[in-house]
């Protein structure tokens, strides 16, 4: 079913887990994320990154995430990542998004506030959660960029909170997006200060390749919501080699089904850890 990102969050507050939130730039990765939600009976978010719409418009994508939502066993957000333009923003709601991330995290202080308190206002009036970052990632969620993370100051992080009225809020602390090239330090004290400051349920980004350890410990801290991606892609494209290895395969689709049904064990791992069932 369709849901808010709001019932979403408030079922892993109640429930002291975290969200599993997965990009779905195809067929294969909707279906991939929501068998495995199932399966374990859990909530979920499928993602759309406004930087994968030259490979799945917004328009064409969408909608299919929103029905396949609205078909689904278990809750399920259908959330816009990374916004960069309110306007990209309001093509998403009226599709009928349940989510929405505005990042104004580039831009200057003020900026990012004001925009943010737009967005909010825009999603709120048609039912919508927001989520919105402070502070910078290493890289971009298409996993480009090589600078380094600018922290979130949680001083900062309550005055942004109070001023946006947003319901979510992805701090800074250490993850990237992307293959991590050697283990990320996360500084999940600093996850556990801003919570206790601001009150708000928290967001990882860059969540493939963390720690089961630091998993457990973030979530702990307040996170309840988690952004899994890369790592899923990365063992659908290990299954279609295999199979393409292995076999004189003459159908697209069973390529597809192959890197389906890989990318559908590996969210259901994810997902049990992010529920705290390993």
């Amino acid at each position: 079913m369709l849901v808010s990102l709001n019932e979403v969050l408030t079922y892993a507050q109640k429930h002291q887990c975290a969200i599993g939130s997965f990009n779905t730039p195809n067929l294969e990765c909707v279906n991939a994320v929501l068998g495995a939600a199932e399966e374990i009976g859990t909530p979920v978010i499928l993602l759309h990154a406004q930087v994968h719409d030259p490979i799945a418009p917004l328009d064409a994508i969408g909608p299919v995430m929103v029905a396949a939502a609205k078909r689904a066993r278990v809750p399920v957000c259908v959330h816009l990542d990374h916004c960069e333009t309110l306007e990209y923003m309001k093509r998403a709601l009226e599709i009928g998004f349940t989510g929405i991330m505005y990042d104004g995290s580039a831009l200057p202080y003020d900026e990012n506030e004001a925009n943010t308190r737009l967005a909010v206002g825009l999603s709120h009036d048609r039912g919508a959660g927001v989520e919105a970052e402070l502070g910078q990632l290493a890289s971009h969620e298409s996993g480009g960029g090589s600078g380094g993370p600018v922290y979130t100051d949680p001083a900062l992080a309550l005055r942004f909170a109070q001023a946006t009225g947003i319901d979510c809020l992805a701090p800074s602390f250490g993850t990237a997006h992307g293959i991590y090239k050697s283990a990320p330090a996360l500084d999940l004290g600093l996850v556990k200060r801003i919570k206790e400051l601001t009150g708000l349920p928290l967001v990882m980004h860059g969540g493939s390749g963390v720690s089961r350890e630091d998993y457990k410990t973030a979530i702990r801290n307040g996170i309840r919501k988690i952004n899994y991606y890369t790592y899923m892609a990365r063992e659908g494209v290990r299954a279609a080699k295999r199979l393409l290895d292995s076999e004189d395969v003459t159908f697209y689709h069973d390529v597809a089904m192959a890197a389906q049904t890989a990318m559908q064990a590996d969210a259901l791992q994810a997902l049990k850890l992010f529920n705290g069932m390993e």
